[in-house]
């Protein structure tokens, strides 16, 4: 299947354990998840605090885990960024990130949510992850 989705994603606390600047442990399914997004025709966009030579760490850390990335801090390859007639918000369809609202699901769940496309919801105060959330069952013909 192929699409032209993109995700974007962040390096420190999300793909690796957090140990800014140096690089932490790879996180449980990261790379597994990243690369079968990526055969299955997603553009993943590489989006981090991270500059310079930290960045150069990280993106050869990433490639020599078998994923290289469509973009780099940049909506696509070659990007070229004018503060003065650009906003800095990227062009992507989703972001996953260790701060996101409701904190990281984990690799798996990610995925889960991707394929079946389910978005959180709130319930009250809580925000729902999707292993919280609540299958309803369907109702057939004879029950």
């Amino acid at each position: 299947m192929m699409n032209n989705k993109k995700i974007a994603v962040d390096f420190d606390g999300t793909i690796v354990d957090d140990a800014y600047p140096a690089i932490g442990k790879p996180k449980i399914f990261a790379f597994e998840t990243l690369k079968k997004l990526q055969a299955q025709g997603y553009r993943l966009i590489l989006w981090t605090y991270r500059h310079g030579q930290t960045l150069d760490e990280a993106v050869e850390f990433c490639k020599k885990n078998g994923v290289e990335f469509y973009a780099i801090n940049s909506s696509f390859e070659g990007e070229v960024f004018d503060h003065g007639t650009q906003s800095r918000k990227l062009d992507a369809d989703w972001f996953i990130d260790d701060r996101n609202l409701g904190g990281f699901p984990g690799w798996g769940e990610i995925y889960n949510i991707i394929q079946e496309r389910i978005e959180f919801r709130v319930e009250g105060k809580e925000v729902l992850a999707y292993s919280k959330l609540k299958k309803e069952k369907k109702k057939g013909l004879f029950w």
